[in-house]
């Protein structure tokens, strides 16, 4: 038996066997070939079984993902039936006598430059088409299998180098258990993922896909850290009993499932879920979220060949709002850049993309994009308890941007005799150290302020979270931290508005006792986290917390801040 160690990204112990999410090797070497009917053969064996297997997948995508999924697989089906395509890769092993390997890349690649060049963007998709068909093809001439994370139809445990947000995205919640990758932290899109999907989650093994293989035993220990690879019956029969203690201590937690968050002294905060898609609503009410503090509406754009329409969007919105029944819904604005791309926007490549082009700049610049979700979110206000939020605001100038825009579109749609609700809440993410400095000023203008501590760390801190190699400097509890977070409460509740907080931290136990002595008064995270931090505030006595935190804030150091915290919580 072998133990690897990494980061406990989601709570929890999930065994199953392994699924290895790692891109085969297809290298190949070019050839001379003497019998070329039998290597068209091989090339239309190849074709056969990609257009059988993608009929299989398109069929599961349309029951499971819907038909805008589905199609994808349709277009994907179409490239391969193309006999513009098709013909001139066996003429190519006809003439040339090369392999069918060799004649399909040089084809395909020289349809892909083509496409790509055009100014349509139709055309420039299909470019994206055949790329994917021909991987699919050219798998199938070596022999080597492609993976699919939304094929899995087992129960399974997903090893990865990394998983994308459209990976998780794409993730079977019914069969996949868990999932470990070598990179990766508590913060990165991956574990966030899966805490609310609601699975184990061990991240930053280093070596995942090298010690594991497929169908391996593996046991995800996403409450230590560790993943266990084909353990020994006695280490199985610990674990199987530690996931009663688990699933015993969660029905303690759930327990609280219809009660307020309210500390020990009788002082109310809100918890509220951040939230990916509307199939998240069930996890919320099952774990008792007071509201929806961020719901990440970037997933509505992923995993797909073009932009949601505005009745697509209009109609997860309205599911959200009324899915929460009244309760207050967080809306952030199209949050695409960093590690969360859009292929088919084709943006330019940045030296540093988390400080580049993105969020609200690429809103404010690409403004048909921008307009045509604000529509369709003014639209669905009148489902619910609406409040929009915009991310990466750095400055007035940019709020004062946005915000005039959705009042035009605002008019817009008054105009046309569609109803909009007079009552909906404008706020900013706080994640730039510039906002938190001029909170005093925004908060003026603002209806509420949600600090994104992921972010608002990494750059008060000059370290990227997703480099393992400075994940030292991630440090929530730094003073330097609480000291910002306490600027920004303080300029808000001058004003008379109220701050929420959205990153990781709100559902950390160690940064609650703090965030409730510094005033916070929305707490939002993984849903799966609300019961055992309203479990953990009830225990706290806000008077307590405060003189904490007051002292947290002269301290030195991270390391100080938290042994105050362990000491005061005893």
């Amino acid at each position: 038996m072998n133990v690897l160690k990494g980061i406990a990204a989601s709570s929890g112990i999930a065994i199953a066997r392994a699924y290895r999410l790692v891109e085969p090797d297809l290298s190949f070497e070019k050839k001379t070939i003497v019998d070329t009917a039998l290597e068209v053969e091989r090339l239309q064996a190849a074709l056969n079984t990609s257009k059988t297997e993608l009929e299989a997948i398109r069929e599961k995508a349309n029951i499971e993902l819907g038909a805008d999924k589905a199609a994808i697989f349709e277009a994907h089906l179409l490239v391969l039936s193309d006999p513009e395509l098709i013909t001139p890769i066996e003429n190519k092993i006809n003439t040339e006598r090369v392999n069918a390997e060799q004649a399909l890349k040089e084809i395909a690649d020289m349809f892909i430059a083509m496409f790509e060049q055009m100014d349509n963007e139709y055309m420039k998709e299909r470019a994206a088409d055949i790329r994917d068909v021909t991987k699919r093809v050219l798998s199938h001439l070596l022999g080597v299998q492609i993976v699919n994370a939304s094929m899995i139809s087992e129960e399974a445990i997903v090893v990865a180098e990394d998983l994308t947000p459209s990976d998780t995205a794409q993730l079977n919640r019914k069969f996949v258990k868990g999932f470990t990758t070598n990179i990766g932290g508590r913060t990165s899109h991956s574990a966030i993922m899966a805490r609310s999907m609601e699975i184990p989650a061990v991240v930053g093994t280093k070596s995942a896909t090298v010690e594991i293989q497929n169908g391996d035993v593996i046991i995800v220990d996403g409450l230590k850290g560790e993943i266990h690879i084909n353990p020994t019956s006695e280490v199985l029969d610990h674990y199987e009993k530690e996931q009663i203690r688990f699933e015993e201590q969660k029905a303690e937690w759930a327990k609280l499932v219809n009660e307020k968050t309210i500390s020990a002294d009788g002082h109310h905060v809100e918890l509220a879920a951040n939230i990916g898609t509307p199939d998240d609503l069930e996890g919320v009410a099952n774990n008792g979220g007071e509201g929806i503090g961020l719901y990440r509406t970037e997933f509505l754009y992923m995993g797909r060949n073009e932009l949601p329409s505005e009745e697509e969007q209009f109609e997860s919105y309205k599911a959200v709002l009324e899915g929460m029944n009244g309760k207050p819904v967080v809306v952030r604005t199209l949050d695409i850049g960093g590690d969360k791309e859009l292929p088919y926007l084709e943006l330019p490549k940045e030296m540093n993309p988390f400080l580049g082009f993105r969020a609200i700049r690429l809103c404010l610049e690409e403004q048909d994009l921008f307009r045509t979700q604000l529509r369709a979110l003014l639209r669905a206000s009148s489902y619910g308890n609406l409040k929009i939020m915009f991310p990466m605001i750095a400055t007035l100038d940019e709020f004062r941007a946005a915000k005039t825009i959705l009042e035009e579109e605002k008019q817009k749609l008054v105009s046309e005799g569609i109803t909009v609700s007079d009552h909906i809440e404008l706020g900013i993410m706080v994640e730039i150290p510039s906002t938190a400095v001029l909170a005093d000023q925004f908060a003026k203008e603002v209806d509420f302020f949600s600090i994104g501590t992921n972010d608002l760390i990494q750059y008060t801190m000059a370290a990227d979270r997703m480099n393992e190699r400075v994940s030292y400097l991630y440090q929530p509890y730094s003073p330097a931290i609480l000291r910002l977070v306490k600027m920004v409460i303080d300029a808000a509740h001058h004003e008379g508005k109220w701050v929420g907080m959205c990153g990781e931290m709100a559902g950390d136990e160690t940064a609650i006792p703090l965030l409730l002595g510094l005033g916070l008064d929305e707490f939002s995270m993984s849903a799966t986290s609300i019961l055992k931090a309203r479990s953990q505030i009830a225990q706290l006595s806000k008077k307590d917390m405060e003189d904490l935190a007051e002292k947290a804030l002269k301290m030195s150091t991270t390391k100080e801040v938290i042994e105050a915290v362990k000491e005061s919580i005893v």
